[in-house]
């Protein structure tokens, strides 16, 4: 099938755009590569130091040229998702020894879970979380010992952040090895049911605690298909897992039989051999471009609208809101997974998983074939999915047909034509809204606004029965360089039962919403944000404010709205505590959210927005 053209003038357009950063990126990437294997320009003394502790591997390492391979982790056990990467490092080391090669654990990145800090101050801490992985990263691989590195990581900020690492070190082969979901619990359904019956006062706490702990209960990734999910799903459409590495569960022996597997693959293609294959050369503007596909194929997190971009600012790629706005245009949504369906990712992996997933979408014309991925030249090959003949890995092609069309559809008979994500424009500035969970009913809005300046505002008012009408509750102050762009996920009871009561609610926020956000319109990323002045310091109660979703617009139909002076509340209550102190400098050189909201990467590094 040939390309869609849209996919394709997408695509043409971000390669011109990208085209002076990308030259500059590529060719130091080539510099680093041409310099050949790191530790043979080490000397004996930096050298000595790498290997002190290394036992048996130590001789291989200092007197061969047998690949040396470097582990990033994010593990800790208090995150359910990278409780599995305390047993990758002993396995990861053994498969490289039976290869003749040699690993060792370059260094840890700091992985924070955002259903612990919602609604917590640890949440304002959460963006800048990624930002802060690419440079714990980035110091694990500055001893520039390794031939080829394995990232370890799996959640919300954690893979962005390794990602922009990984561009930093695009010189390298990487693979990313995931952990996988956790067993099926309490439905998601069930679980969205009994928050709400907490919030509208019918249950007490303990019924509440009850659930979470059947629907959260045990290692792997929450089953959801948000952030996290969302992020196994870029890292194999875009070809940096194996196929179908993405949904298998821990501790199974596929799982163990992929990590395996994945050492192999990676070891193979170092510069000491002949099929080099450098990230740099997979992290192009055609995968960046598939992943968007994928994200609005499945209905994926919104989250990822702000880490796509950054994470290709560090391979020199420009990514704005209209290439998103673009493909969510001509891409069906083909996948209804929780908050967008009654099924989790182990039901979506069931029903046909990633393998048939993608093999609609390059059916469909919709994805670039033509590239370089972990697993070798073109996306075709992951249109197949693994599996264990007896002890042996090997792969077949997946379904043809979806196991159950409620969860998975083809290219023919979609969900719905085009994808789950809406550019937003209008005198409140560029947002985006996620529609592909929102019912067409309530997708477009004119109420009034109430203004808050925090979630537990909001919550108050709705208890206190302020909040019994039409309402746009407006949040302004939640940007990055308000507050680090916290996640407002625990509005969602509160603004669904407001909804479930006949009222016409919505969000308009410079904020962020949880990647598992749901049937409630929110328009979120605001740009420019309140703290810079921009249009929603400006929002007063009462003001009538409309979103229409479908047409793409948010505007305050006040008419004295463009000749106010702007808000500016006391955020000081906001810089300090729990380590908020120590992230003055991230805030304050934060790029705009449509930027990706990096400080990484401020606003004038950034290239045009043609």
């Amino acid at each position: 099938m040939a390309l869609n053209s849209t996919i394709q003038a997408v695509t043409d357009r971000i390669i011109a755009r990208s085209k002076a950063s990308r030259a500059a990126y590529l060719a130091r990437m080539r510099k680093a590569g041409e310099d050949g294997p790191a530790r043979a320009h080490l000397s004996c003394s930096n050298q000595a130091h790498a290997y002190a502790a290394m036992g048996a591997d130590q001789d291989r390492l200092a007197t061969t040229p047998a690949p040396n391979l470097g582990i990033v982790t994010a593990y800790n056990d208090m995150l359910s998702a990278h409780e599995p990467f305390g047993s990758y490092p002993p396995r990861i080391k053994e498969a490289a020894r039976r290869l003749g090669a040699t690993a060792q654990v370059a260094g840890g990145v700091p992985a924070m879970c955002d259903g612990v800090t919602q609604g917590q101050p640890g949440m304002e801490l959460s963006l800048f979380s990624r930002d802060t992985i690419a440079l714990a990263a980035s110091v694990a691989l500055s001893h520039n010992t390794f031939d080829a590195v394995v990232m370890l990581g799996t959640c919300d900020k954690i893979v962005p952040g390794l990602v922009m690492a990984a561009g930093a070190f695009g010189h390298l082969p990487m693979i990313f090895l995931p952990g996988g979901p956790m067993t099926s619990g309490l439905s998601n359904d069930e679980k969205a049911k009994v928050r709400k019956a907490y919030a509208s006062g019918e249950i007490d706490r303990a019924a509440l605690m009850a659930a979470e702990m059947a629907a959260y209960h045990g290692p792997g990734t929450c089953t959801f298909y948000g952030t996290a999910n969302s992020n196994q799903m870029l890292m194999e459409i875009m070809g940096l897992h194996l196929p179908g590495a993405a949904f298998v569960t821990p501790y199974t022996p596929l799982r163990d039989a992929l990590t395996d597997a994945g050492v192999e693959a990676i070891l193979g293609q170092t510069g000491l051999g002949r099929d080099y294959r450098p990230l740099c050369d997979i992290l192009d503007e055609r995968a960046f471009v598939n992943g968007i596909v994928g994200l609005m194929a499945t209905g994926g997190s919104t989250n990822l609208v702000l880490h796509l971009p950054a994470m290709a600012r560090a391979s020199g790629i420009h990514l704005t809101p209209q290439d998103f706005s673009d493909i969510s245009g001509v891409v069906p949504l083909l996948a209804r997974v929780y908050p967008n369906g009654l099924a989790d990712v182990n039901h979506f992996h069931a029903a046909g998983g990633m393998g048939y997933l993608i093999a609609q979408l390059l059916d469909a014309g919709l994805l670039h074939e033509e590239v370089n991925t972990v697993a070798g030249p073109g996306l075709a090959r992951y249109t197949s999915e693994p599996f264990l003949d007896g002890d042996t890995l090997t792969f077949r092609a997946a379904p043809l047909a979806p196991e159950n069309d409620r969860i998975l559809r083809p290219h023919t008979d979609p969900f719905q034509r085009s994808g789950g994500l809406q550019r937003l424009t209008g005198n409140l500035g560029e947002g985006i809204i996620k529609i592909s969970a929102v019912a067409p009913e309530h997708r477009l809005i004119e109420a009034p606004a109430r203004v808050f300046h925090t979630q537990d505002a909001v919550v108050a008012a709705f208890k206190a029965g302020e909040l019994a009408q039409d309402t746009i509750i407006v949040l302004p102050f939640q940007g990055p360089r308000a507050n680090g762009m916290p996640e407002l996920h625990g509005l969602t009871p509160t603004m669904s039962v407001m909804q479930d009561r006949g009222f016409k609610v919505a969000l308009v926020t410079d904020g962020r919403m949880s990647g598992a956000s749901g049937k409630v319109p929110a328009a979120i990323h605001v740009s420019p944000e309140a703290m810079g002045d921009g249009p929603l310091a400006r929002i007063r109660d009462g003001d009538v404010i409309r979103l229409d979703a479908e047409a793409g617009t948010l505007e305050n139909l006040a008419p004295d709205f463009d000749t106010r002076t702007p808000d500016r509340p006391d955020l000081s209550a906001n810089h300090t505590g729990l380590g908020r102190e120590l992230f003055s400098i991230f805030r304050a050189n934060a790029a705009p959210a449509t930027e990706g909201a990096s400080p990484l990467f401020p606003e004038a590094e950034i290239g045009d927005d043609t």
